[in-house]
Order: structure tokens, then sequence, then C-alpha cells
């Protein structure tokens, strides 16, 4: 039989990647969006696409019913991925600014993991796939409510492996970044409505970084990779038979990994402050 997998936030970058590679491997995908013209437009590239908002709970029902109807009632796997940046100082964030990221980056994530669970328990088997981030290992300037919100990913998907153990379930991490995407450009709105960067204490550390990397046109970052790097560890992640806690994607990830577990917090400090 065909497996399917459901993946959110498809309407570019690694999820978009993630939903085209899948199709091609052979399994059943329904790619989700939170806009209805994001899905219109991946029906058309081929696709089984209908909307999920990670911040509506009414929404993700909806869209996890839609899939179970189309498969009969099973779904072999769930792939969280939708997630946008808030980017600014903590001392500049607004907390309804956190709030709001964590409704998407991480409540949301819970909210459907809750809900397929059942599913996958009836059928005896499953694999939730969670993407979090580099800056899910380890902190970053101005990246405070994204940071937030994956290093909370990090713990509760550690958590839910440890008690899916007794299961058939498989619980894995996706450690991406940098990949090349839309979520400098698509954090800027956000970074516009909640920060009051002319104000800020910060002001000419803005003007002299932060601004530059979100208005100014730039080439990929370095060691940065295509979305398809991690399509190529989603799949090693969802066909091998025992599959690890976490896939690295990137030379950072993997250095970052090593980098948190052996230097002191004052040396990794050190280490991340001179990029």
């Amino acid at each position: 039989m065909t497996r399917s997998i459901l993946i959110t936030g498809c309407s570019s970058g690694i999820g978009h990647d993630a939903a085209h590679g899948l199709a091609r491997a052979g399994w059943r995908v329904f790619a989700t969006c939170r806009a209805e013209a994001d899905c219109a437009r991946l029906r058309d590239e081929g696709l089984e696409s209908f909307a999920l908002d990670y911040t509506d709970a009414a929404s993700i029902r909806t869209a996890l019913d839609e899939a179970l109807s189309r498969t009969g009632g099973t779904l072999d796997a769930l792939f969280n991925n939708g997630a946008f940046g808030c980017p600014g100082a903590v001392e500049d964030l607004p907390t309804d600014a956190l709030r709001e990221i964590f409704e998407t980056n991480l409540f949301g994530y819970h909210e459907l993991t809750r809900l397929v669970i059942p599913v996958m328990r009836a059928q005896g088997h499953g694999r939730i796939v969670n993407c979090s981030s580099v800056l899910g290992l380890v902190p970053l300037h101005w990246r405070g409510a994204y940071v937030a919100t994956k290093f909370a990913l990090e713990g509760l998907t550690d958590v839910l492996r440890l008690e899916m153990a007794d299961t058939a379930i498989k619980v894995i991490l996706i450690e991406p970044g940098p990949i090349t995407s839309k979520i400098r450009v698509n954090s800027i709105p956000h970074f516009e409505r909640w920060v009051n960067w002319q104000e800020s204490p910060r002001r000419a550390q803005y003007e002299s970084t932060l601004l530059k990397r979100l208005y100014e046109k730039r080439g990929p970052d370095r060691f940065e990779l295509p979305a398809s790097a991690v399509t190529a560890k989603l799949i090693r992640a969802l066909e091998a038979d025992r599959p690890a806690p976490r896939y690295f994607v990137t030379t950072p990830t993997y250095l970052m990994n090593i980098a948190r577990r052996i230097l002191p917090t004052s040396a990794l400090d050190a280490l991340i402050r001179r990029g």
C-alpha cells in the first residue's frame, strides 16, 4: 500500500521541496498551507493540498480529518514543518509577540501531534517528524523569539520520544540550518509589527546589522544548502528501519551540536559572537 504523510508549511522552502520530493519517492503527500491561495497553487503543481492553520484548532482538526477521509482513516507519517521568525533583541520583543510565534511554532505542532497519535496507535505504527533548527541547539543574536520556540520544541519532542518508546510510533527531529528559504523575507512583517527599533537603545546595532540582513539583497549564507538537503534526510528518517532521534543538515548543525556538548558556556558564547 502507498504510504501517506501530512506535511505542514508547504507554500515554499523546506515544506514545498519535501512535498514534491516525497511524492516522487512514491508517498501519498497531503501538502498543507495556511493560505488557500497557496494550496490552489500546489494543486496546480499536482499535489493534494488543503489548508491547515496552526493557530486555529478547528483548521487543524479539519485538515487532519480531510487527510484521513482520503486514506480511509490511516496516516503513516506527520512532518511538522510550518514556522516563522520574529527577529529583534529580546529586550525589544513585546510578550504578545512571543505568544504569537509560540502559537504557530510550538502549540500548533502539539495540537496536531496529539490528534495524530490516536490514529497511529490504532493502526499500530507511525512516524512523527518535527522540523527544528540549528537554533534549537544554540542561540544567536536577534533570534530570541525563534530560538525560544525551537528550544521548547526540542524538549517537547525529546520527552514525546521517550514516552512513545513503548509504542510503534517513532518520534524524530530534523535539524536544518541554514537552508535556502523565504523565512527571512517572511519575518519582515512580524518585525515591523512588533519591534520598535527606532526607540531601542540598540538602534545603532539594528542599523549596522539586522536591518541590513533583513532588507538588503544578499547572497546565500555561508554553508547554506538547498531545501532538497532536508528532504533527503527526511526520507531517511521516514524509511529507516530504526530511525535516529535526530538528523542533522548542513555543517553548522553538526559543528554546533558538538560544540554545545564539549565547550563551556562562556567559550560557546564567544564562538557564536565571532560568527
